[in-house]
C-alpha cells in the first residue's frame, strides 16, 4: 500500500507530507484498523539495558517528536518507540523550509531545530497513549538556553519524563542546534554525565524504579573523540549509547538537488559513517554498555550489518519514509537469526 501511496506523498511538501502521514496512521489506530497496516509476525525477544524488547527493530527520536502518533506507531511492529527530541519549552524551531529529500540518494537533509510543544505537552500524550512496549523519550536543550546552563535543561526534562518511560535518550549531537555538539567535548561530557548520573539515583530512589540513560551521538567524530567518549560512558556508568545522530558531511550527494541546504543529512548516505562509530564504540567498550545502531538502514541487510558492527538494537527513520512499514518487517525477518 505504501508503494502505491509514496508518489502522492511526494508531491507534498516534506513537513505537510509528515504530518499527514502521521494524522492518517493515527486516525486508522483510533478506527480499529491497525491490523491492516502490518501484519503480525512472532516475537524475537532481546533484553538490553536490563529492558525486556520484543524485538530489536526501533523507531529513532524525530518522526513523533510530541509523542501524538504512539499508538499509530506501535501498530508497524516496532520492538520499542523512541519519542522527542522534547525540551522544557515548547519552541518553533527553525524557519521553514527545513526538511529536503533527496530521493536519489535516499537521503534527507533537516534543519528542524528541535521543533516541539515542550516536555510536558509530551508527557500528556504519554499518558492518552495505550501502548504498553517499550518506550524512550529522547531530551534536548531549548535553543534559548546558553550552552554553559545546558546541563539544567537536560535536567528539568530527566525529572519530568522519568516516571512516564522506559528509557532516557540524551541528545547532545544533533547539528541544528548552536553549538549543541560542543556537549560531547571532554570536560563538558564529563560535567552533564555526572550530574545526569547523580539526579538518575535521587529519581530512582525516589519513584522506586531504576530508568535507563543512554547517550546519542554524532557520526562526525574522530577515532580520539570516540575513545573519549566511551571512556566517560563507562567511568559514568552510563546505560546505552546511540549511535547515531545525523551527520553535517555531504559526501555522496554533492550534486544532488538540496544538497547545498544546511542541516543534518541522514539516510543511505550516513550508513557508513554510523557503521565505523559503531565499531570504534564497540572496540573500546568491549561490552561495558550496549550500543544502539541507528543511520542508513534501508533494509533488512543494513540491519544486520549494525549488529554485526556492534549494535544490540536498532532504530530506523529515513529508511521508513523511503521504504514504507515493509521496511520494519524486513528487517526483524533479517535480524531474527541474528545472535546480539
Amino acid at each position: 500500500m505504501y508503494t502505491l501511496l509514496r508518489p502522492a506523498l511526494f508531491r507534498l511538501s516534506p513537513e505537510t507530507a509528515h504530518h499527514l502521514t502521521l494524522a492518517s496512521l493515527q486516525a486508522a489506530c483510533s478506527l480499529g484498523l491497525s491490523g491492516l497496516i502490518a501484519p503480525r509476525i512472532a516475537d524475537d525477544p532481546r533484553t538490553v539495558m536490563g529492558l525486556s524488547f520484543p524485538n530489536p527493530v526501533g523507531l529513532a527520536a524525530g518522526l513523533d517528536k510530541n509523542g501524538e502518533c504512539i499508538n499509530g506507531l506501535a501498530a508497524l511492529g516496532f520492538g520499542f518507540l523512541e519519542v522527542g527530541t522534547i525540551t522544557p519549552l515548547p519552541q518553533p524551531g527553525n524557519p521553514k523550509p527545513r526538511l529536503f529529500r533527496l530521493p536519489e540518494a535516499s537521503a534527507i537533509i533537516n534543519r528542524m531545530g528541535f521543533n516541539n510543544h515542550g516536555v510536558d505537552a509530551l508527557i500528556a500524550n504519554v499518558k492518552l497513549a495505550n501502548y504498553h512496549g517499550i518506550l524512550g523519550i529522547n531530551i534536548g536543550k531549548n535553543a534559548a538556553t546558553p550552552i554553559e546552563h545546558a546541563a539544567s535543561d537536560y535536567l528539568i526534562c530527566l525529572r519530568k519524563v522519568y516516571p512516564h518511560t522506559d528509557y532516557i535518550a540524551v541528545n547532545i549531537s544533533s547539528p541544528n542546534t548552536k553549538n549543541l555538539r560542543e556537549l560531547q567535548n571532554d570536560a563538558a561530557l564529563n560535567d552533564l554525565l555526572a550530574q545526569l548520573k547523580h539526579e538518575q539515583q535521587i529519581l530512582s530512589d525516589k519513584h522506586g524504579k531504576y530508568v535507563p540513560i543512554a547517550l546519542k551521538i554524532a557520526p562526525d567524530l574522530t577515532d580520539e573523540q570516540i575513545a573519549q567518549i566511551a571512556r566517560l560512558l563507562m567511568q559514568h556508568s552510563l546505560d546505552g549509547v546511540i549511535a547515531t545522530n545525523t551527520t553535517l558531511s555531504r559526501e555522496g550527494v554533492e550534486r544532488l538537488p538540496h544538497a547545498g541546504e544546511t542541516g543534518g543529512l541522514s539516510g543511505l548516505p550516513v550508513r557508513d559513517k554510523s557503521n565505523r562509530v559503531i565499531r570504534k564504540l564497540a572496540a573500546q567498550l568491549q561490552g561495558a554498555l550496549p550500543i544502539i545502531g541507528v543511520g542508513g538502514i534501508l533494509s533488512g541487510a543494513d540491519a544486520v550489518e549494525k549488529i554485526q558492527a556492534g549494535a544490540s538494537l536498532v532504530q530506523i527513520y529515513s529508511g521508513l519514509i523511503y521504504r514504507g512499514p515493509a521496511l520494519v518487517q524486513e528487517c526483524r525477518a533479517a535480524m531474527r537469526t541474528t545472535p546480539t
